[in-house]
């Protein structure tokens, strides 16, 4: 498979810079029932306890976290869907990145810091300062442009590999809602 180069990738970053900074929508919505399963969802449900019910973030241990435990503060990771567009055109392959949340928002820290709350259907989240960093899987899946390109300068401004974030109200998600700043 023919992967973005890093030059293509650094081109995408005016229209990435252009993603609405106070509301936008949630694109697409990915499950990952199980280690290396993903399951692309049209609804789902926020929960306090479980993040994305379905999703085995609760699971999952985190050399973050104190006790190795999943990190309360990684609940759910959110992507820019137009930075993954950019990644690979092929939106079959988005879920690959292992972000629940696919979102067309601006997503840079200056925009949305530590603590902001977003409103997703009946739901809200807070961000978290919980940086989201790619792993050896993203670079595999996407290349090395790819993992050059989230770890560049411009990259790291648009926080190109997403955020992570947290349940503060329980609710329901639906592909095509509103993701608003409350």
């Amino acid at each position: 498979m023919e992967h973005a180069t890093l030059e293509e990738l650094l081109a995408a970053l005016g229209d990435i810079r252009r993603s609405p900074a106070d509301e936008g929508s949630l694109v697409l919505i990915v499950s990952r029932p199980k280690i290396g399963a993903r399951e692309v969802l049209e609804s789902g449900e926020l929960d306090r306890a479980e993040g994305l019910v379905g999703d085995t973030w609760n699971q999952r241990p985190s050399r973050r976290s104190d006790d190795g435990g999943p990190h309360p503060e990684m609940q759910l990771n959110i992507m820019n869907s137009r930075v993954i567009r950019a990644i690979t055109q092929d939106a079959d392959r988005w879920p690959l990145a292992g972000d629940q949340l696919y979102v067309d928002l601006d997503l840079s820290e200056a925009n949305l810091p530590a603590g902001t709350r977003l409103a997703i259907g009946s739901a809200v989240i807070e961000v978290t300062a919980q940086p989201h960093t790619g792993c050896a899987q993203f670079s595999q899946r996407f290349g090395e442009g790819a993992r050059k390109f989230v770890n560049s300068e411009g990259g790291r401004a648009v926080r190109a590999r997403g955020i992570n974030a947290s349940v503060v109200s329980p609710g329901v998600i639906s592909r095509g809602d509103s993701i608003r700043k409350v």
